[in-house]
């Protein structure tokens, strides 16, 4: 899973975390729908070229192809713009989230009070992963696949244990 979080031990008394969601599409791809998208809208505009009707379709088709271009671009940057930030020391947990258009989150709490759960069905969503302390229960991973908050329990499971 290259990308998705690393769970980097320092001299084995503190674990840093960072988990970003997949970013499936890059620039090349980027580019590619959009000329793909651009070739399709231009081929019914064949049949009228050199018409007047030419002039009443082509704002149309330009205002399609710049919405397709500004819902990729937007998404894009809120996917970048989005992640989470543990770090675990035998004191604490400390999990921020940074997140889009909205003030980052802070959660914190002693590690050995700390209750990891992996709900696996019927929660929420497959593979629901949650930290309970400090009177709160925080989500973690939501934007990781079922496969990925798996091996993140174990690995911060682990790593719980290795602290206390």
């Amino acid at each position: 899973m290259p990308g998705a979080f690393a769970l980097a031990a320092n001299d084995g008394a503190e674990y840093r975390l960072s988990l970003m969601p997949h970013l499936s599409m890059g620039p090349d791809g980027f580019v590619r729908i959009i000329g793909i998208s651009a070739l399709v809208l231009a081929l019914p505009l064949l049949g009228v070229l050199g018409t007047p009707v030419l002039w009443g379709l082509l704002p149309f088709a330009g205002l399609a192809l710049w919405a397709l271009w500004y819902a990729l671009s937007r998404n894009s940057a809120e996917r970048r713009a989005l992640r989470e930030d543990l770090c675990l020391t035998k004191e604490r947990i400390e999990i921020t989230r940074t997140n889009p258009r909205k003030p980052a989150q802070h959660w914190e709490a002693n590690p050995y009070w700390v209750r990891l759960n992996l709900a696996e069905k019927g929660g929420v969503i497959e593979n629901y992963l949650t930290l309970e302390g400090n009177g709160r229960v925080v989500e973690l991973g939501s934007f990781l696949s079922p496969e990925e908050r798996a091996e993140l329990y174990a690995e911060l499971s682990h790593a719980l244990r290795h602290l206390r």
